[in-house]
């Protein structure tokens, strides 16, 4: 409750009323296989076995699972709050071998099929990601879950104003170039106001001003490096790129865009929408400084330790 003191929901909440959750990461370690996948889903139950009391029934995982949610619902008289964290990376760590790719889909699915099956449960179920795979592929049936991504409401979420930045470390941006740090480091666009990357301030700031590639050093996945050296991607097309709702919504296993990929894992960013026969076009490119070079950097060095280019080219 302190946390929320002084925001609008500090007296608008019925703090005495309170909701079992579930935490699901999927963010340690690498999901090499469907085996990966299944230790990963015992070990979650195990816990909650050991956390809440529960005594299995089924021998399933999937039906474990429906177990978990009946009965902390049963045992504390609320409904389950379920918060996934990076639902998605265990697909992503094998996104450059399909077919393992592929079966890894399946067997979250399935997992993510209990949400369905257990709505009277549930009180509220939270996803985050870094990408956005449809709802056939991956969860069919349930058509409650909305997708905020594009909510002009929600755009500055997960990210720090101009103004945000401005009152909240007013402190710490004496004779910081104001101009040159929003080109680094702010730029980040959903349909509504651009933010700022928290991890890129927050350690610009702590170290004194220096301008560096802060979360792209720690935040590149090395799917999306394989992707584009795989596909040979020419990254000066990133420029001015146009695309459509269709091909910016969402991706398959089996039939990966890379300006997709790019748009949801934050290498690009929305910088204009149009209208096409009553259909937005949405104008994507660079969202900043940090971005364009470290992304174009990494790619170059790829190239030139491969040889694929002489280095006189770049003298």
């Amino acid at each position: 409750r302190d946390l929320f003191a002084g925001l609008w929901i500090a007296d608008r909440w019925d703090w005495e009323t309170r909701y079992p959750v579930l935490k699901i990461s999927f963010g340690a370690g690498v999901t090499r296989g469907l085996d990966d996948l299944r230790n990963t889903f015992t070990s979650l139950l195990i816990d909650w076995s050991r956390d809440w009391g529960v005594v299995y029934q089924k021998p399933d995982l999937k039906g474990q699972f429906a177990e978990t949610l009946r009965h902390i619902h049963d045992q504390t008289g609320q409904p389950v709050v379920v918060l996934v964290d990076e639902y998605d990376k265990p697909i992503l760590d094998s996104l450059t071998h399909p077919e393992a790719a592929r079966a890894i889909r399946d067997g979250l699915r399935d997992f993510y099929s209990v949400l369905k099956d257990s709505d009277e449960h549930l009180r509220f179920v939270f996803l985050t990601g870094v990408s956005k795979f449809s709802k056939v592929s991956l969860f069919s049936g349930l058509n409650h879950l909305q997708d905020i991504t594009l909510n002009p409401d929600f755009s500055a979420l997960c990210g720090y104003t101009q103004a945000d930045l401005e009152r909240e470390f007013a402190g710490w941006l004496d004779g910081v170039d104001r101009d040159k740090m929003r080109q680094w480091y702010n730029g980040y666009a959903w349909l509504g106001e651009a933010v700022y990357n928290p991890f890129d301030v927050l350690l610009f700031l702590q170290n004194r001003g220096q301008y560096r590639n802060w979360w792209f050093e720690t935040g590149t996945p090395t799917f999306l490096v394989d992707l584009i050296r795989e596909k040979r991607y020419f990254l000066p097309d990133l420029e001015a790129l146009e695309m459509d709702e269709r091909l910016l919504d969402s991706f398959e296993v089996d039939q990966i865009e890379v300006e997709t990929l790019l748009f949801q894992t934050g290498y690009l960013t929305i910088k204009g929408i149009r209208t096409l026969f009553d259909s937005p076009v949405f104008l994507l490119g660079w969202p900043n400084r940090e971005v364009k070079t470290a992304l174009n950097g990494v790619l170059l060095a790829d190239i030139l330790l491969e040889g694929h280019l002489p280095r006189a080219d770049f003298q």
